[in-house]
């Protein structure tokens, strides 16, 4: 077992003494928050960090601390351009990763989107399943010869899977009113599935794959959600909590935050997260779907996990998106 580290453990804390030269990582979503934090303590500990962005100017501007730490340890940073919510933009990233030709050693999939208006991607998919789960879902296939023995695929997730299961009979909302976290919890349900099949394909090569419930952070993944409808939603939360003698909502700091997926990234040993959703920087345990969770307390669902779940969301996805893997 590793260190026990927790909720309020840094990027620091997770990586402290440990030198990551000669890896390689892909981070999505480098541009903003969770990913920024991310990139930057892998960097600063010496590994060659190629992040991800669909917006390069925007990512130039946000990631200067990256390249400084990045030079002062020995690691090195590049940034790519993917729109996760264009299929072409993703199978042009990939082309371009593979055309290179340079092995990797972790993928993280951290950029999202979360509690969208109701809208589509460039291909026609619902905004939050298209861009956090089929958009990693074509990148991470397509790349997967790119990882070496040893290597591990880290799936940001959340415990905002608990608002739903996915649906593969209605994953665009055609016949489903449309609920913005309904659909939120959705896609990162998909998320986990998503990790708990690619661990079942590539663990014989002895690559794993696991998810991540970075906790709640005060990023820009909230920038969709109306400023009065987080006000009462929070209000009604406080509420709750003290009903229940608790103290008020634990929000993490963006290094808290950003801690669990580099734990399950460098630090934690492969066979205690593959195919599980981790939280806190150790792995989550099942909550029956009968049983209730508090919107504090730790968990997964039961259905996150499922195997056979995550086979027939496998299909579906290579069935939606065209392409089989």
């Amino acid at each position: 077992m590793t260190e026990a580290f927790g909720a309020t453990s840094t990027t620091e804390d997770v990586l402290s003494g440990i030198d990551l030269g000669g890896k390689r990582v892909l981070l999505t979503g480098v541009s903003a928050g969770l990913g920024i934090e991310t990139a930057r303590s892998l960097a600063a500990h010496g590994a060659k960090v190629i992040g991800t962005a669909r917006d390069l100017a925007k990512a130039e501007g946000a990631t200067a601390q990256i390249r400084k730490d990045a030079a002062a340890s020995g690691g090195s940073f590049d940034v790519v351009e993917l729109d996760l919510a264009s299929l072409a933009s993703v199978r042009n990233c990939a082309d371009q990763l593979l055309r290179k030709g340079e092995p990797l050693d972790v993928i993280i999939a951290n950029a999202g989107v979360m509690a969208t208006p109701f809208g589509h991607t460039v291909d026609g998919f619902e905004t939050q399943f298209g861009t956090n789960h089929l958009g990693h879902f074509v990148l991470v296939n397509r790349i997967a010869k790119l990882l070496r023995a040893g290597g591990r695929l880290v799936n940001v997730a959340s415990s905002g899977h608990r608002f739903s299961n996915v649906n593969l009979d209605d994953p665009n909302f055609e016949r489903t009113p449309y609920e913005p976290f309904l659909a939120y919890g959705r896609s990162k349900t998909a998320n986990i599935l998503f990790a708990v099949a690619f661990d079942q394909r590539y663990r014989g090569r002895d690559i794993r794959a696991a998810a991540v419930h970075p906790g709640a952070i005060q990023t820009e993944l909230g920038r969709h959600m109306d400023p009065g409808m987080v006000k009462t939603m929070m209000a009604q939360l406080e509420e709750q909590l003290a009903a229940e003698g608790k103290s008020s909502f634990p929000w993490k700091t963006i290094p808290q935050g950003a801690a669990t997926s580099i734990w399950a990234a460098v630090v934690a040993p492969a066979k205690e997260i593959g195919g599980k959703y981790c939280e806190n920087c150790h792995p989550g345990h099942v909550v029956p779907e009968d049983v209730a969770i508090s919107p504090t307390s730790e968990g997964v669902r039961a259905y996150a996990l499922d195997p056979n779940a995550a086979e027939a969301l496998w299909k579906k996805s290579e069935e939606i998106v065209g392409e089989s893997f």
